[in-house]
């Protein structure tokens, strides 16, 4: 909902596995994003999904909220692409126009 990431629709893959819900699942991104918590390959930097936080009664609505409410407002604490985190601190205004063109570029049009 938030620039720079607002003016496109990105699909992401959430996968159960069978030890659900004792294990957590799989957040990933199909859409390429300019983003410091988010790798080339799609993975994301999400402490509520990994085993060290992960709670059985964490609900999936609750795993996508929190990964909205990260992408929405990139956290250069949660780094998985450390280049795109420095810039993001050190040049927020190329980080932006970066954003956006890579949005622009790889994101789907957002649904009326």
């Amino acid at each position: 909902n938030n620039p720079p990431y607002n003016t496109g629709a990105f699909r992401f893959e959430l996968t159960f596995s069978p030890s659900h819900p004792l294990e957590p699942p799989c957040v990933t991104l199909r859409t390429p994003i300019h983003h410091p918590s988010v790798d080339l390959e799609g993975r994301v930097c999400q402490p509520l999904t990994t085993q060290e936080h992960w709670e059985p009664g964490t609900r999936a609505i609750q795993v996508l909220q929190d990964l909205l409410l990260q992408l929405d407002s990139p956290d250069p604490q949660r780094v998985l692409r450390p280049n795109v985190a420095r810039e993001l601190q050190e040049r927020p205004e190329e980080f932006r126009r970066r954003a956006e063109e890579h949005t622009r570029l790889h994101a789907e049009p957002r649904p009326d």
